[in-house]
């Protein structure tokens, strides 16, 4: 498929290539990992699974994600209980049975360290052969996975848990836009979920278990953030617009249930006192500049960091100004500062996810895109079999280093080729006028977010004078998708 846009020559999948290439990461596979896919595509994994592997095949299991996905990580199940409580069970895909430990593909995903999703192309982590096939938890298909079980409290505290090897299939590959829809009330049920009842219910007690373990997290401190996520429409191989992706409730279930299940793996791993990667978001070294944002909206945050009171202040400020609010979340994530994977061993001091307000939390639901999964998915199988740990304390420290580094790498590529698109897409309306809101006063200069379509860009003219917040009217001066700048002017 040839990206080119037809008025502009440029070649969005080559200038894709080439950014990949120069923020470190190697888009192709080596003749190695090569080699050794030809061999996994000879082999037949079910055949060798482990004799304690349980069958759990019949089970309703259905997944949720983008409706182009095909890396498709987890499935999910849930079971009310007889005493109130309700049974959740978390399928991930068992990369590990096709992946060893040091094989040449695990060697270069472990320098990749994850899938990069550039809008035009994604480049895989792991060979597509498996990430989208073999190792995907596609509908109807026979497929080995780690299960974690965990019970849930009508008051959404997560209590006892189990993990266990099984033999899945996924019944029903579903769409957020779709679902979530649904399950808001806003349109009918998707075909899948329309044509069976048994179906329809699952997904409804799934939402609601959902909602009680997000309840619990917000009473918690959980921060109750909105950020704002884009993709390209295109027609015809070229760019014609930017959508905004919308959050909704079933993009919320997903994410309360692999957040249960990444806190499960970690507390056992903690449990069992095995060394692990951990995924901390430490407590905001800016938080003066959060307090003084808060008060620029009549709101009083204590001196020291609270996780409880800053996220009361954003649930306040989401009913007062939804219009705003994203803009508002986008400033205290940036004041947050990023994430980041460290060693934790047995006995070391927790640190913590101070956006999720948990103290235990790892990364272990995706490991088709994302390294630190693989790793987590060898410590969790390991445990299963009373092994000792695959990795050493120095290899763990080496590897979460790495995945820091091109984690935000990653987040380069994708903030670049996001403007070049935007820039595309936007190249036909120069002169137009727009809504836009002040998003950032820096050094470098101002900078705008029109909101239909969603785009950034810098205030070139008539920036003096603005504040982060302030709404303007904004012409579209120019946009070059070579260098992915775009430039408003004040109207």
């Amino acid at each position: 498929m040839n990206q080119n846009s037809s008025h502009s020559n440029i070649d969005l999948r080559a200038m894709a290539r080439q950014v990949m290439t120069e923020n470190g990461f190697d888009p192709d596979l080596p003749a190695a990992a090569t080699q050794q896919l030809a061999q996994i595509n000879q082999q037949d994994p079910l055949r060798t699974q482990a004799a304690d592997t349980r069958d759990l095949r019949g089970t309703l299991w259905s997944s949720i994600d983008n409706d182009t996905s095909r890396d498709l990580d987890q499935i999910e199940f849930a079971e009310a209980q007889p005493d109130g409580r309700f049974k959740v069970m978390i399928a991930i895909a068992d990369v590990d049975a096709f992946v060893p430990k040091g094989s040449p593909i695990d060697v270069h995903a472990a320098k990749q360290t994850s899938t990069v999703y550039t809008g035009v192309e994604n480049f895989a982590m792991l060979p597509e052969e498996l990430s989208t096939g073999k190792t995907s938890l596609l509908e109807g298909q026979d497929r080995l996975a780690v299960v974690t079980q965990f019970t849930v409290t009508p008051g959404g505290e997560v209590e006892t848990k189990d993990f266990y090897r099984a033999l899945v299939n996924n019944k029903a590959q579903l769409a957020y836009d779709s679902v979530g829809a649904w399950l808001e009330g806003r349109a009918e049920a998707p075909p899948k979920v329309a044509q069976s009842v048994e179906l329809q219910a699952q997904l409804k007690l799934q939402d609601q278990v959902a909602q009680m373990l997000r309840q619990d997290r917000y009473e918690h401190g959980a921060l109750n953030i909105e950020t704002i996520e884009t993709r390209p429409i295109l027609q015809q191989q070229e760019v014609v617009d930017i959508r905004r992706q919308e959050k909704n409730r079933a993009t919320e279930l997903i994410e309360d249930f692999m957040i249960a299940s990444n806190g499960a793996v970690a507390r056992l791993m903690e449990e069992k006192k095995m060394s692990s990667i951990r995924r901390v978001v430490k407590t905001p070294k800016r938080w003066d500049r959060i307090v003084e944002l808060a008060a620029t909206e009549g709101e009083k945050l204590p001196e020291q960091p609270d996780s409880k009171a800053l996220n009361d202040f954003l649930t306040k400020r989401r009913q007062a100004d939804p219009d705003r609010f994203a803009e508002l979340s986008l400033s205290v994530l940036k004041l947050m500062g990023s994430g980041e994977y460290i060693l934790e061993r047995p006995g070391d001091p927790e640190q913590g996810h101070f956006g999720l307000a948990v103290q235990d939390y790892t990364h272990s639901t995706a490991p088709n895109r994302r390294f630190p999964d693989v790793v987590s998915q060898r410590i969790l199988k390991a445990v299963l079999q009373n092994k000792p740990n695959p990795y050493s304390d120095d290899e763990l420290a080496q590897i979460a280093q790495n995945c820091t580094a091109m984690e935000n790498a990653a987040r380069k590529v994708e903030r670049s080729m996001t403007k070049r698109i935007a820039a595309v897409a936007m190249q036909h309306r120069i002169g137009e006028t727009f809504d836009a809101i002040v998003t950032g006063v820096t050094p470098k200069g101002t900078f705008v977010r029109v909101q239909k379509p969603v785009v950034e860009g810098l205030l070139a003219r008539g920036e003096k004078g603005v504040d982060v917040g302030d709404k303007l009217k904004v012409q579209l001066l120019s946009a070059d998708p070579r260098r992915g700048f775009i430039d408003f002017g004040r109207r």
